[in-house]
């Protein structure tokens, strides 16, 4: 049984939907910061939140941001790859370690 990817089923749903022609690259940039907000909200006045609601607004901003990557013809995994290997390199753990200091300062 060959498993279906996330990406491929994202694919498969905005397809039967017929939603690829909302999500023009600057539409799921918008939707991402939307989303992130609503994510944010869970937040607004309390540490303590809704673990549902936390969750599918977490689902939300993964999505657009997947659907963005795909839109963009990149992939998801490798990009975030190569950001952590660019991380790693501006912040050596010797020097970064338990510190929240900007690259430029540590």
């Amino acid at each position: 049984m060959i498993k279906e990817s996330v990406t491929d089923t994202l694919r498969t749903v905005v397809e039967e939907r017929d939603w690829a022609q909302f999500h023009t690259p600057e539409n799921l940039a918008k939707s991402i910061a939307i989303e992130a907000g609503e994510l944010l909200e869970c937040y607004q006045w309390s540490a303590d939140t809704d673990p549902e609601r936390t969750r599918d607004e977490l689902a939300d901003v993964l999505t657009y941001c997947l659907l963005l990557a795909d839109r963009l013809d990149l992939d998801a995994n490798q990009i975030i790859l190569e950001k952590l290997a660019t991380t790693r390199a501006k912040y050596p753990v010797e020097r970064a370690r338990g510190r929240s200091t900007k690259y430029d300062q540590l």
